[in-house]
């Protein structure tokens, strides 16, 4: 039973093609799980055609087709296609089969593009994997794998942080998520999530800016991590 879900505007963002590549992943992620925001997200879709349907028609420039061919053949050809050859660890496995689950986890479909070296050691109980996406080598986007009973240290945010839960379960204070929840939080909100009893738990991050830790040793951590 999935509790948390991306809020309408995000959703009416991702559906109009207006997110930048990490946080439309979060969603696309989302999404592949979640039956309820599909069918929202359908329902945006038809407000927004009745919309452009009802819309007072505007004449274009004589030679704006003209330009727009131009611009296309400028482009060269579409890029070929990313072969998927060499995926092991599981469907939509991240990293080229570098990124193995925990048992009883499939990766989501829509990491299927994304590459990763490996988890990596941040911590006691505590790994994760940076995830470069094709579409935005830049965006910031990580795996985090947290044993139960670990946290992640006191923060808050300089900009807007997204998570998408993919195994297991964590509490921050503000309220408990598990498999397939959404949460998005931004410099309002300070918390700490502390992975709660049953086994790991496995989260997909999009982290806009850099966190504020609280203590130096987590400060520390979290700029090596990346966040």
């Amino acid at each position: 039973m999935i509790h948390h879900h991306p809020a309408d505007d995000l959703l009416l963002a991702h559906a109009a093609g207006r997110l930048r590549p990490g946080p439309a992943l979060l969603l696309d992620v989302h999404l592949e799980g979640c039956a309820d925001c599909r069918r929202q997200r359908q329902l945006l879709h038809a407000v927004g055609g009745a919309l452009i349907e009802d819309a007072e028609p505007l004449t274009l420039a004589p030679e704006a087709w003209a330009r727009t061919l131009a611009r296309i053949d400028a482009g060269g050809p579409p890029p070929a296609p990313r072969s998927a050859a060499g995926v092991r660890a599981g469907p939509g496995a991240p990293g080229g089969g570098a990124l193995a689950p925990p048992a009883g986890m499939n990766w989501p479909q829509a990491l299927r593009a994304c590459r990763s070296g490996g988890w990596r050691w941040m911590g006691p109980g505590m790994r994760f994997a940076r995830l470069t996406l094709p579409a935005d080598p830049q965006a910031g986007l990580l795996l985090l794998r947290i044993g139960p009973g670990r946290s992640l240290a006191r923060h808050g945010h300089d900009g807007m942080e997204l998570t998408q839960v993919l195994h297991g379960r964590f509490d921050d204070g503000r309220s408990g998520f598990g498999p397939g929840d959404f949460d998005a939080t931004d410099d309002t909100v300070r918390h700490q999530p502390v992975v709660q009893p049953g086994g790991e738990c496995v989260c997909l991050a999009y982290v806009e800016r850099r966190l504020r830790f609280e203590g130096r040793v987590a400060a520390w951590i979290g700029g090596w991590v990346g966040l």
